[in-house]
């Protein structure tokens, strides 16, 4: 039997559309004398007539009387001749088909074996097992280098030479193993990655490569690959019949006795599937044009790429592009000449390579991990680099870089014996005044991640942000359609305009920020997701600016629910400076003259890997670091006690907090174990994000002495919690006051009632002092500021008869009297 017999034919469907004619790479390189000229250039010349027609295959002695037979029978039975049954050969696909199997079996990449030496393809062809499924990962570069015209005729003609491809990795693997089996060939490293609006038709059937943003994942479904198929009128079984992208049926029966071409069963059990998943990709924001809407495409991908990417993942595929009739059910076909007479058409992308930002297969080069290990190497000064890099156009602000370093770095996720998971995951909270570069703090870290997600929560719904139970427009079911903290998990989910939110939409959060699940119980839909992703928010105050003399609570309309799970509240003042305001401004100007000193100690690439090496640590709590920790809780939670109600108080979330920054240190100082400098610092770190609003001091002017210049005010700063404390005592006496029945109370009766209470805590008299000084100003301030008490001046009568008399002659030696105003409540 002839050589060219042993080849089976190759497929007859769907390959028209694949041949290039005047713009074919095969028709240039049929052009240039080195592919058509040189003697025993075989495999160049059947490459060269790539887009030409395909003839018969010759035929050995044996066929040609087998089809004499067959012809004089089905003439002595009247029978017409069976369409669709000649032999074709594509010798151009044939010819690339040796070349890549040479390519296969001698191409020398990477580290020497002691088996395969330097040859890389056969190492991993050994590999893998003869099963369905097996992915051979091949790069596109290496193919280049070894024959750049084979690897232009399979950019030109990708859907043609791909099933040749997987039969020259067959023979390639049953040299290394001895047998073989179903082998995907997969390509990565293809250039050139565009974004979905760059995909026009006249790509269809070439290799692309396209990104994007993955937002949804069907389930895993079979797919029929080769089908066997039984005859309905004689029962004969014809087959295999590969599929190509629609679901194909014999033509006619092999039964030269039987004519049927519409009585069809799939035989099942011997009939070949490979597992099939649909990908919706979605482009990236920054590739959006101005006043569009994003659009999608659905990724198609078999066997072993399926469940390789999930929502939120920043992919890489690489594949052809397909039309698929629009408005099926889910079939895919390929666009015919002669289907689009009545039909529309929209495109899909069939991928033979997937791969997410962030999770390359290929491990650290030696550059990377050397400046890893150098990084690793620097300790303290190496934090303090880092903490520099982190949005390095936005000038000052050192403690709010700190707390984004460490939640990008994170804690330690762990599981307790009982199966209960403990969260790692850090959230911050950035309050502050207009212009102090919040959302560019979302904007840095949405950006620099690989799995973040940015959103305003002016603009989004709770089931934006959660989860929304839609039906899917193929199968008519019922699926999650996942929102901004799914796409985000394992990542960051950076909202601005936090405050802007609806009060029902911020309770939808509640479940996602401690225990990050979501739960769904929608449309028989009952399904509890993971979001294990940190939170990064950007609110503004109430009234546009913070009020100093207001609680946090007062400047933030936010619930204490939501407040107690930001693990660091950050509030970042606009105060006027003249050093600050000239260091800003030249720092701002350097910025958009784009100077050199701006750049920062390591660029985004830099942080982004140490960021990901440092999150594969972790670290131990010792003995002393413990100790420290439950000791600074303690400290805080006496700090927080007393009668002042504070609008954050400290809870045990605030101690989980101290143990996840501890643990972002060590891991930022790449660290194995928590050093007591580690939890000082992550209580530094709280006391400056929380409790430093809390005790801003309040100016209170002081009452101008008789003989003293009117114009001339003194003011007496006052502790923010010594002003709640005060405040309360004062407010709770003259409420109990008023439910005995008595009518007010003088201003130095109040006080003395103050002094006595506080008997305890006055060591000497200069603390007697103060506290006399700081109770006359905040009952001072009650009344003329927040009048919330009332001073009447003169009693009953008193004054009254004189007009010229002056107020002094009215007032009371022991002050004026003093009463809650009606509308005051003591809970306030």
């Amino acid at each position: 039997m002839a050589p060219s017999s042993e080849l089976p034919p190759p497929p007859t469907s769907a390959l028209g559309y694949g041949m290039r004619s005047e713009s074919s790479v095969g028709r240039r390189l049929g052009e240039t004398e080195a592919w058509t000229g040189e003697p025993g250039s075989q495999a160049g010349s059947d490459l060269a007539t790539m887009n030409t027609g395909r003839g018969r295959a010759a035929q050995t002695t044996s066929e040609e009387v087998q089809e004499e037979r067959t012809r004089r029978l089905r003439d002595k039975l009247g029978l017409l001749p069976r369409e669709g049954q000649s032999k074709v050969r594509d010798e151009a696909a044939e010819a690339f088909m040796t070349i890549f199997e040479t390519f296969l079996t001698s191409f020398e990449a990477g580290e020497e074996d002691e088996e395969w030496g330097r040859r890389v393809y056969m190492r991993q062809l050994a590999r893998l097992r003869p099963d369905e499924g097996a992915l051979l990962e091949v790069e596109f570069g290496h193919i280049l280098e070894h024959d750049e015209r084979a690897a232009q005729a399979l950019v030109e003609n990708y859907l043609r030479l791909e099933p040749y491809m997987a039969r020259a990795a067959r023979r390639a693997q049953e040299r290394a193993q001895g047998s073989s089996g179903e082998v995907f060939v997969g390509l990565q490293g293809v250039p050139g990655a565009q974004g979905i609006r760059e995909l026009r038709s006249d790509r269809i059937g070439q290799l692309s490569s396209v990104r994007g943003t993955v937002t949804r994942t069907s389930e895993v479904r079979p797919e029929l690959v080769q089908g066997m198929f039984r005859c309905g009128e004689c029962g004969t079984e014809v087959g295999p019949v590969e599929q190509q992208f629609r679901y194909t049926e014999p033509s006619v029966c092999d039964s030269p006795l039987c004519q049927n071409r519409m009585q069809w069963t799939l035989v099942a059990n011997r009939s070949q599937f490979a597992d099939w998943q649909r990908v919706r990709l979605q482009e990236d924001a920054a590739e959006i044009p101005a006043g569009s809407m994003p659009r999608s495409l659905d990724i198609i991908v078999r066997g072993a790429l399926v469940e390789r990417v999930k929502p939120g993942d920043r992919a890489r595929f690489a594949g052809a592009l397909v039309a698929v009739p629009d408005g099926n059910t889910g079939v895919i076909a390929v666009a015919q000449p002669g289907d689009a007479r009545d039909a529309a058409y929209r495109l899909a992308f069939v991928a033979c390579h997937a791969q997410a930002a962030g999770t390359a297969d290929a491990p650290l080069t030696q550059s990377e991990r050397a400046e890893v290990a150098e990084l690793a190497e620097g300790g303290a000064q190496t934090y303090a680099r880092l903490v520099q890099s982190v949005a390095p156009t936005v000038f000052g602000h050192e403690d709010v870089k700190r707390g984004l370093l460490l939640q990008m770095l994170g804690g330690v996720h762990k599981q307790t014996r009982e199966g209960m998971r403990l969260r790692g995951d850090i959230n911050v909270c950035v309050v502050g005044d207009p212009g102090t570069a919040k959302s560019q703090f979302l904007k840095y870290v949405a950006g620099l991640l690989p799995r973040a997600v940015f959103t305003s929560g002016k603009a989004s719904s709770a089931a934006g942000l959660t989860a929304a139970v839609v039906r899917d427009d193929e199968t008519g079911e019922f699926t999650v359609e996942a929102g901004a903290l799914l796409l985000a998990d394992h990542g960051v989910c950076c909202i601005d305009e936090f405050d802007k939110m609806d009060i029902s939409d911020q309770v939808a959060i509640h479940e996602a920020m401690e225990q990050q699940t979501i739960s769904i119980a929608k449309a028989g839909v009952h399904a509890t997701l993971n979001a294990r992703c940190a939170i990064l928010a950007a609110a503004n105050p109430v009234g546009g600016r913070y009020d100093r003399r207001l609680t946090l609570r007062q400047n933030v309309a936010m619930s204490a629910p939501i407040l107690s799970r930001f693990d660091l509240f950050f509030v970042v003042l606009d105060d006027a400076n003249e050093t600050a305001d000239y260091n800003t401004a030249r720092h701002i100007v350097a910025v958009h003259q784009q100077r050199a000193q701006t750049a920062p100690h390591f660029g985004p690439a830099a942080l982004r890997r140490f960021v990901a090496y440092a999150r594969t640590l972790q670290p131990t709590l010792p003995e002393d670091a413990a100790r420290l920790l439950w000791q600074s809780y303690c400290a805080l939670r006496q700090d927080d006690a007393g009668p002042a109600r504070n609008s954050y108080r400290i809870t045990v979330r605030q101690l989980e907090s101290l143990i996840r920054l501890s643990e972002a240190l060590a891991r930022a100082h790449c660290s194995e174990v928590i050093s007591v400098a580690h939890v000082r610092e992550a209580v530094r770190l709280l006391r400056r994000s929380i409790v430093h609003v809390e005790m801003d001091d309040i100016p209170i002017i002081d009452e101008p002495e008789k003989d003293a210049d009117a114009e001339a005010e003194a003011s007496t700063p006052i502790r923010r919690e010594d002003f709640e404390r005060i405040r309360a005592m004062v407010a709770l006496h003259l409420h109990e006051a008023e439910q005995r029945g008595t009518e007010g109370l003088r201003r130095d009766d109040v006080i003395d009632w103050y002094l006595s209470q506080r008997e305890d805590e006055m060591a000497d008299e200069e603390a007697l002092e103060r506290e006399t000084k700081h109770a006359a100003a905040v009952l001072r301030y009650m009344s003329t500021v927040e009048g919330c008490v009332i001073a009447l001046q003169n009693a009953k009568g008193e004054g009254d008869d004189d007009e010229e008399q002056g107020e002094s002659e009215g007032e009371h030696p022991r002050g004026p009297l003093l009463m809650l105003h009606p509308n005051f409540s003591i809970s306030s």
